[in-house]
């Protein structure tokens, strides 16, 4: 059985044809969603209706919450490395006075 669907987005009023996982429609088209509402927001928030510069835009700032999360998942690493460690001594400690 084939795992790929083709589908149609439409993003700034152009439609994109995708193949794409079948596994992978429900977001992709929650993706597109988002991007259309975000161009919305902008549009109806500034004075800006050029379709390419609202979709720069919401490429920004997309790009900008993409960043900041890996920087947030790089500080949660080490703060869940740095715990790791603690209870990892802490059980050292416990079994070596088991003995």
């Amino acid at each position: 059985m084939d795992d790929t669907l083709s589908i149609k987005v439409t993003i700034g009023n152009r439609v994109y044809p995708l193949t794409i996982k079948r596994d992978e429609e429900e977001q992709i088209r929650r993706a597109a969603k988002k991007v259309n509402d975000n161009m919305k927001e902008l549009e109806s928030n500034y004075a800006v209706r050029d379709k390419q510069d609202l979709l720069a835009m919401t490429a920004l700032y997309y790009a900008d919450r993409a960043l900041s999360n890996e920087t947030k998942g790089t500080v949660m690493d080490e703060e869940v490395s740095s715990q790791l460690n603690d209870v990892r001594a802490q059980l050292d400690s416990y079994l070596e006075n088991k003995k």
